[in-house]
This record gives C-alpha cells, structure tokens and sequence, in this order.
C-alpha cells in the first residue's frame, strides 16, 4: 500500500528467458523471474538514488527516484499524449475514408492530406495506446544502467494486488 511519500517497485531477477518458434510456428516468449517487493521513499523535491538488493543472487542496483509531484505531472502528460493521439488516429482515419471513398473525373488525384493521414493513422495507431499504457504504469522510479553481470535484473512498478513488501531507507 502507498503512501504520498512512497512507491512501492519490486525487483526482477531474470531467470530465463526463452523464445520459441519459427519460420512457420508462431513465436512464443516465455520469461520467468523471481521478484522482491520493497517500498521506497521519494525525496521532497528533484531526484534521489536508492540501493535496492536482488534477493535471489544479492546484487546491488541502483534506482532513481522521482518526487511525488514530477511523477504524477509526468504520468498526467503521458496518458494526455495518449488520448490525443486516439483523438487524431480518429480524425486521420474519418478524413482517409472520406476522401478515399470519393470517385474522382479523369486525370485528378487526391488531396495532399491524403498520404499525411495515412501516415498520421499509422504512426498514432501505435503511439495512442503506447503512451497512454506507459502513462498509467509510471511511478517515478527507474533503474539505473546495471553493469554487465546485473543486466538480468528489472525494476517494475507493484500492481495494487500484490503484497509482501521490503522498506528500504
């Protein structure tokens, strides 16, 4: 459970992870992991680092933290982006579906804004539910580049069902 002051992340350790399938099989990726949770505290203001420690191999990570009001402006600003992005992906694709449905007389073509929402529609198909995803799942904290033999580890936000929870200071 989170207070203002605090986030709670668990730390993945990667255990495999396996990509099954081919040329005519459908891919399958399977990653399996071992996670421990803590709750870490958020400075007043700007930024801190905090050092969380895999339970499984007992490496040391460094995470940063992010204040409480960055974090949720952030997270507003992402879900934002997102639902204009849904907004012009509609636009784009009401306008293709006019001007492409249209018979045009001998010798004329479509408008210039035709290829553009095409693009628009393409590039905002991926960007809508991308930014808003990535706006409700952030909390602020992030882990920092791991040197090479602590690359197989992952910092994630605590999904609200989840328990068991290490303090760190």
């Amino acid at each position: 459970m989170n207070t203002a002051g605090t986030a709670e992340v668990a730390v993945r350790h990667i255990l495999s992870d396996k990509v099954t399938g081919g040329f005519l099989a459908p891919r399958t990726r399977t990653i399996t992991w071992s996670a421990a949770h803590y709750v870490v505290k958020r400075p007043p203001s700007g930024k801190q680092t905090v050092e969380l420690t895999c339970t499984e191999c007992s490496a040391s990570l460094l995470a940063e933290v992010r204040d409480q009001s960055f974090t949720r402006t952030l997270s507003a600003v992402l879900r934002v982006i997102g639902v204009v992005c849904a907004v012009v992906f509609f636009a784009a694709f009401a306008y293709a579906v006019h001007e492409g449905g249209k018979t045009l007389p001998e010798g004329q073509s479509l408008p210039v804004l035709f290829p553009i929402s095409v693009i628009a529609i393409a590039v905002t198909f991926v960007a809508a539910p991308t930014f808003y995803v990535h706006g409700r799942n952030y909390n602020g904290v992030s882990m920092l580049d791991a040197p090479k033999p602590r690359r197989r580890h992952q910092i994630r936000p605590v999904r609200p069902g989840q328990r068991g929870a290490r303090t760190t200071r």
